[in-house]
């Protein structure tokens, strides 16, 4: 094998029933055990050399237990052959099989040289073991592999390479490549390819094997470059990825990319994540690699473990991705998404400063912030109902835009996390929908002051800053720029369930400078409505 590239299996003659060589597939889900020791359930496709009673090898790929040459063996029966590469190919890869013989069968070897390898092998057995050849040569080729015969003209090398090439080099390159010249006109040539070689079956290929030799270093660069100018969209997925990516990347998060292929096992954490929508491989490459991803939390999850493992702990990771579905027969979707995960602290402990959480209000302001530089400035929150967050909100604008919360710490544990992480997930395709629809407001500078005023609210802990923010935006709506929230106080000298907010309010006349009057005026009106309509007493 490694003399001639020819792989070749012996065969304990002894173990040979019947004194004779059959080869053919077996039914489905017969058993077979290898020389590893280990049994296989064989598929209809395989193909198997046998004898009268019992397989004795799977052809190309892997010998049989039951039929190897031991310490014992006395007689030895030699098999050289030549195996269809495809057939080879997805045996190996539907038992998981990657052998010598395999890599060499389904890559395509010399049909030609069997019999001469088989003469090889059987005298180094002669010379180096003292065996005896004790018969004749058996052949059988039902369906002779020949030579492939292509016409290279010279004008497609010429057009191809984009530079003539001597004729006469050419024919020198092609012989020196065991690629027989046949005819020689003043349009092309006739070639003979010899069948080992199954890579080179069109003109095309000729050209490539030819400027492999000739040189790719002695093609000319063109003087003049050529290139045509694309009208595209501000909007394009690209181009809005660039902006949001290097929005996150100036927040101090690092790119992810993970593999879109996962474990099967990962779609049995959570529920709604189930086996029947998963979209399976035909030819996995691993059981790792089965299916397609429903979710971005797995490779997410995936990257903090790998990260804990090597003591990196503040992790701020982002990644665009796809996840793929099947819903009922044939029914595939593919939904774009942008993922953004967190743990440990956003920054390390100095001595003028203390760590500070990448908890779920810092993730909530990435993700607030990602949804502003695209233009999206106004979100309804709901309770999240992805089962694998614990706790979370739902962000919508008109329709579902994201989902952030902290991870189970069932989910967390089954990658090997135990810390706590929090994960959003931002609907990308839902956002390029509402994107292509907005546009970004412009506003001139403006010329008069702002001013600020506090209030100190004693409310009912069911009550939240959002609803009394939303209640003093639409009480003024002129003036009114902003409202802040900056303390929070829940203390013991304070009434059962109640709780005290301390409100910052933003007022600004883009025409005019405010007087006390007039800001008087709005404050105590907004105090009103925050009495009547949150039940807010001021402290």
């Amino acid at each position: 094998m490694h003399e001639l590239g020819q792989p070749l299996h012996a065969f304990d003659l002894k173990a040979i029933s019947g004194n004779k060589i059959i080869v053919k597939t077996l039914p489905k889900n017969t058993l077979f055990t290898t020389l590893d020791g280990i049994e296989h359930q064989l598929h209809e496709d395989d193909l198997m050399i046998c004898d009268t009673e019992k397989p004795l090898c799977i052809a190309g790929v892997y010998g049989g237990l039951n039929s190897g040459v031991t310490e014992a063996t006395t007689s030895i029966f030699l098999e050289s052959a030549y195996f269809n590469p495809v057939s080879v190919r997805k045996t190996a890869k539907r038992h998981n099989f990657n052998t010598d013989a395999s890599f060499r069968f389904e890559r395509g070897i010399d049909p030609n040289i069997t019999e001469y390898a088989l003469k090889r092998a059987a005298l180094l057995i002669q010379e180096t073991g003292g065996g005896d050849i004790s018969s004749d040569i058996s052949d059988l080729y039902s369906q002779k592999i020949e030579d492939e015969q292509v016409f290279l003209p010279f004008a497609k090398v010429n057009s191809l390479i984009g530079q003539e090439i001597p004729k006469e080099e050419i024919k020198s390159i092609l012989r020196t490549l065991d690629i027989n010249v046949n005819n020689v006109t003043e349009s092309g040539l006739g070639l003979t390819i010899p069948a080992y070689r199954n890579d080179v079956t069109r003109p095309v290929d000729v050209i490539e094997e030819i400027l492999r030799v000739y040189g790719y270093d002695r093609i000319e660069s063109a003087s003049k470059l050529n290139a045509t100018i694309a009208k595209s969209s501000k909007l394009e997925n690209n181009r809005l990825q660039n902006i949001v990516a290097q929005q996150l990347v100036g927040q101090g998060f690092l790119e992810m990319m993970a593999n879109s292929l996962t474990s099967e096992k990962n779609h049995m954490i959570t529920e709604q994540i189930s086996p029947k929508n998963e979209v399976r491989m035909l030819n996995p490459l691993s059981s790792d690699l089965a299916v397609m991803r429903q979710s971005l939390i797995y490779g997410g999850l995936e990257a903090i473990a790998h990260n804990l493992n090597r003591k990196q702990e503040n992790l701020r990771l982002f990644e665009f991705g796809s996840s793929y579905h099947q819903y009922q027969e044939r029914q595939f979707t593919e939904n774009k998404h942008l993922s953004i995960i967190t743990t440990g602290n956003t920054s390390d402990q100095t001595w003028n400063s203390a760590t500070q959480p990448a908890d779920f209000f810092y993730l909530k302001g990435a993700v607030i912030a990602v949804l502003k530089r695209l233009g999206i400035h106004t979100v309804n929150e709901q309770p999240t109902k992805l089962d694998f967050l614990s706790e979370g909100i739902a962000l919508s604008s008109g329709v579902k835009i994201a989902d952030l919360g902290v991870v189970k710490k069932k989910v967390a544990k089954s990658f090997g996390v135990e810390v706590t992480v929090h994960f959003a997930n931002i609907y990308w395709s839902e956002i390029l929908k509402i994107v292509s629809k907005e546009h970004a407001p412009v506003k001139e500078t403006p010329k008069f002051p702002e001013v600020s005023r506090d209030f100190a609210l004693l409310v009912d802990d069911a009550i939240s800053f959002k609803q009394l923010r939303e209640i003093a935006l639409n009480s003024e709506k002129k003036i009114l720029k902003s409202v802040q929230l900056f303390d929070v106080y829940e203390g013991g000298k304070l009434p059962k369930g109640k709780k005290s907010y301390a409100l910052n309010f933003t007022l600004q006349d883009t025409n005019k400078t405010l007087t006390d009057k007039q800001i008087d005026k709005t404050m105590n009106k907004i105090q009103q409505q925050l009495e009547n309509q949150a039940g807010a007493v001021l402290r």
